[in-house]
Order: C-alpha cells, then sequence, then structure tokens
C-alpha cells in the first residue's frame, strides 16, 4: 500500500525529488517556492544527498551544471525572476547535453511582479529561454500527485535524452494541499552515462573535453533536430475529458485546467456538448491530438492566466481552420494579483461566445 499523505504541491515536488533519486539540490529562496527549498534542506540530506542554498539563482544554476557534469541527478527550484537569470547557464547546459530538472513555480511578471498565481512564464520556458534556438522538455502538474509524480518524470527525461526539462507550477498549485500517494515510478531503462567527468586519474591523465560541436555547429542543431523529432514522437502527454462528441474544446493546463474540468462538467448538465484538452506536456506540445479534437469541433476556447501565449500554439496548430477564442488573465475574479479563474467565469465565456455563434 502506497505511504498516502496530505501535502502542498511544493512538498510533493520535494518528495518527488528523493522518489526519483535527486542526489543534489542548489537553489534560492523566492516566493512562491520557498517551501521547496526548506522541505529538502531537512530531507534530501537524509537520503544521502546534497542541499545547498545559494548566493542567487545564477549560483544555483550553475551549480546544477557542475554538478550534472559529474552524472549526479540534480535539481533547482525558483519562480519566474529566477527562471530568467539562469538562462545563460541554462544555454550553456543546452550546448554540452547536460541534464538538468529546473522547477518554476510561476509567479507574476514582467519584472519582480507578485508573488501570487499567474501562467505568464509559458513562452518563456516552452521556447526556450536564452539563446541558440535550444528546446526544453516541459511538464505542466495540475495537482498535488502529479507534482510528486512528474518531478519523477522529469528527472528521468533528463537523464534519458540529456537536457533541462522544466516543471511549471504556479502558487495555486505550490500551495494546495492535497492528498498525495508516495510511490516511486518506474520509467524504464536509461543509456550509461559514459559522457561524465571523471578525475584526471580515471582517464589516465588524459584530457577529457566536451566541444564536441566546437567546429561543426550545422553538425550539432542537425542532432538537436533528431533529438526533438524522437522527443515529439514519444514524450507526449496529455489528458482529453468529454472531448469525445465534444462541440466546444477547451485548452487549458496547470491549476485552470482543473477550473475548466469543472466548467466541463457544469455545462454538460446543461445539454451543452463541451470537452477539455489538459496538456501535461506543454513541449512537447500535441499538435496533432488537437488538430483531431479541432476537426470535429465548432471553435475552441484557450483558457490561461495570461495575457495570451499557450493561445499562440493552439493557433498555430489549427491553422485556422476552426475559430479559437481566448479567455485570459482578465477572466480572474479580482482586479489584483490574488485573482483566479473560476469555473463559473469559464461557463460565462463559453455561453457568450455561443450566443454570438
Amino acid at each position: 500500500m502506497a505511504d498516502r499523505r496530505l501535502l502542498s504541491g511544493n512538498e510533493a515536488i520535494g518528495w518527488g525529488a528523493i522518489l526519483g533519486e535527486c542526489k543534489a539540490f542548489f537553489g534560492y529562496p523566492i516566493t512562491p517556492q520557498s517551501e521547496i527549498l526548506e522541505f529538502l534542506a531537512t530531507e534530501l540530506p537524509k537520503v544521502g544527498g546534497v542541499f545547498l542554498q545559494t548566493e542567487d539563482e545564477i549560483a544555483a544554476v550553475s551549480m546544477v551544471y557542475g554538478s550534472s557534469m559529474t552524472g549526479t541527478r540534480t535539481m533547482s527550484a525558483t519562480s519566474s525572476p529566477g527562471i530568467s537569470l539562469m538562462q545563460e547557464t541554462v544555454s550553456l547546459m543546452a550546448y554540452l547535453k547536460v541534464p538538468s530538472v529546473i522547477v518554476d513555480v510561476c509567479r507574476f511578471g514582467p519584472g519582480s511582479g507578485m508573488a501570487q498565481t499567474s501562467q505568464t512564464d509559458y513562452r518563456q520556458v516552452t521556447k526556450g529561454g536564452g539563446h541558440g534556438g535550444y528546446r526544453c522538455i516541459v511538464l505542466a502538474p495540475s495537482s498535488s500527485q502529479e507534482c510528486c509524480d512528474l518531478v519523477q518524470l522529469a528527472l528521468w527525461l533528463a537523464d534519458r535524452y540529456q537536457m533541462t526539462v522544466y516543471v511549471l507550477t504556479d502558487a495555486t498549485i505550490g500551495q494546495s494541499c492535497e492528498l498525495v500517494d508516495l510511490k516511486t515510478r518506474d520509467f524504464g531503462a536509461l543509456p550509461d552515462k559514459d559522457w561524465v567527468i571523471r578525475g584526471l586519474d580515471a582517464r589516465g591523465g588524459v584530457r577529457q573535453g566536451f566541444h564536441q560541436h566546437m567546429w561543426d555547429y550545422v553538425g550539432y542543431h542537425q542532432d538537436m533536430n533528431e533529438k526533438y523529432r524522437e522527443i515529439a514522437e514519444n514524450e507526449i502527454k496529455y489528458e482529453a475529458y468529454c472531448a469525445d462528441d465534444a462541440e466546444v474544446i477547451l485548452v487549458a493546463y496547470g491549476y485552470v485546467s482543473r477550473m475548466a474540468k469543472g466548467a466541463v462538467d457544469l455545462v454538460r448538465e446543461e445539454g451543452l456538448k463541451v470537452g477539455l484538452l489538459r496538456l501535461i506536456t506543454l513541449w512537447p506540445f500535441p499538435t496533432n491530438t488537437l488538430r483531431e479534437l479541432g476537426s470535429r469541433a465548432r471553435r475552441v476556447l484557450v483558457v490561461e492566466h495570461s495575457s495570451g501565449l499557450l493561445v499562440e500554439d493552439v493557433e498555430c496548430a489549427l491553422q485556422g481552420k476552426v475559430p479559437v477564442h481566448l479567455l485570459g488573465i482578465w477572466g480572474t475574479h479580482r482586479r489584483d494579483s490574488s485573482g483566479i479563474i473560476y469555473p463559473e467565469r469559464i461557463v460565462e465565456e463559453i455561453k457568450q461566445m455561443e450566443s454570438v455563434a
């Protein structure tokens, strides 16, 4: 029987790190993710791991880079401004094909913003974030249980594809408490880490180089494109809810997807055929699934706690073949940063959208 506990999303992320055999964590406190550091500062050393609070996010990601180069499963966690500070090193890790996991508990932006819920980091994490045209896998949990499970998956994916994997949550998920079954997830075998840094003695005094593409940048990008195609073929994850007969498809992720699911239940009771596509991987994006659902629908409604970032990928996927509408940050119940988008507001938008069809 699984060990079941009442955990916040942030605490569940910490447990996911431990169950996923993360052995080193470097981070700097920033609301609304500081509980991750508080948890791991106590618990990670108990299982033989290393925890270090760094002087800032730049130092944290640099230590992630160094630790990961030794083959150690390594993580960091931060919030939106911290993600910005990390980008130069994330780009370097992409170039050197270094696995890492970074949790982003998103807060309002731009700038330092406010510490409440937001989904305004979507574009940054799904489009790489730094220079060089690289990609990162992005996982978007919608519950404490998924925070635990998807962190374990992120650690496995990082090792499998030798790249950075983001876990994107928000203050609502991070601070909400739910029952979580603590269970180690098995995702299969991994390739040997024959690329790791070893000491001079282990290498017979021979220098170890990592700039394998220094004189062949075309080769690097060709290799990366092949890797990205493999990921897109094998690692897309989503949930389709009441979507088989849906005439209106909602698209959402994170906490908003739970509100959207509630809205689907409400309008279904009134006889409206509405379904939901919940994104679990933000990249790779479920383009083909969305096109298939869209081909049977009259319209699509994107619901996101931002000014319209996810909607760009939805519009691109649907290629103008079905009308796409957006309920963005203006759908929150308050004008300040403490507002969230409730199911009733989504229902209102659906009915308004249908009334002018």
